[in-house]
């Protein structure tokens, strides 16, 4: 639909996703009753870098959450996973073709799905209300995510970037990053390059900047 001309807005949700992939191609597991919806962003001249997207539907997804479980206490982890104590709650995952971005939300309502080496966590196993389902949070999600939306393109990246930092984990995290070439990387969270790649501090006190790559809290 991006590359017929469809128009930034459009939303798409899947009941369950027979063909659903993660990051690097995984296999996406996408019981009914989660959420599976995509969106269509259509990038603009004067928009901030497109990659910073990612920052975008890390912290809508994070305000659709806390709209629905207010008390719930949920962070970002880099760039845009949304974790309740080390479990995952949510990930998202974007793909570019021309000016056509495509950013896609995985957010476990009723189930959380078993992976291998990872804690997976859903909002009904957080204490959501029964009334909370996958429409209230397709809902919930659009609303603010055109909220962010219009504000990384009116404002920029400052705000957007201080809206991450507040919600993600905290300075002096320990994470190890796992790079697209298979290599690791350990540290402590310093921070957000002003592109938004994460930025860790070794042990020597030298910092690493990633641009790409998986995440994990050690």
């Amino acid at each position: 639909m991006a590359a017929s001309g469809g128009d930034e807005g459009l939303w798409l949700r899947a009941d369950r996703q027979t063909g659903g992939r993660g990051r690097s191609g995984r296999s996406w597991s996408s019981a009914t009753g989660n959420l599976h919806i995509s969106t269509l962003v259509r990038l603009q001249p004067g928009d901030p870098p497109a990659h910073t997207l990612a920052l975008v539907c890390a912290v809508a997804a994070h305000a659709a959450v806390q709209a629905l479980v207010p008390a719930l206490d949920v962070t970002i982890k880099w760039p845009n996973d949304l974790l309740v104590g080390p479990a995952k709650l949510c990930g998202m995952l974007l793909e570019r073709k021309g000016d056509a971005v495509v950013a896609g939300f995985g957010m476990n309502i009723t189930h959380a799905p078993e992976i291998a080496g990872r804690e997976t966590t859903s909002l009904a196993s957080c204490g959501a209300q029964a009334d909370i389902d996958a429409n209230r949070a397709a809902e919930a999600l659009a609303e603010h995510f055109a909220l962010w939306l219009d504000r990384w393109r009116r404002e920029g990246l400052a705000p957007l970037r201080n809206a991450w930092l507040e919600r993600a984990h905290g300075f002096g995290t320990p994470l190890r990053a796992v790079l697209p070439d298979e290599s690791e990387v350990q540290g402590t969270f310093a921070g957000l390059a002003g592109d938004g790649a994460l930025i860790l501090r070794r042990n020597d006190g030298s910092e690493c900047v990633i641009h790409a790559g998986d995440v994990f809290a050690i």
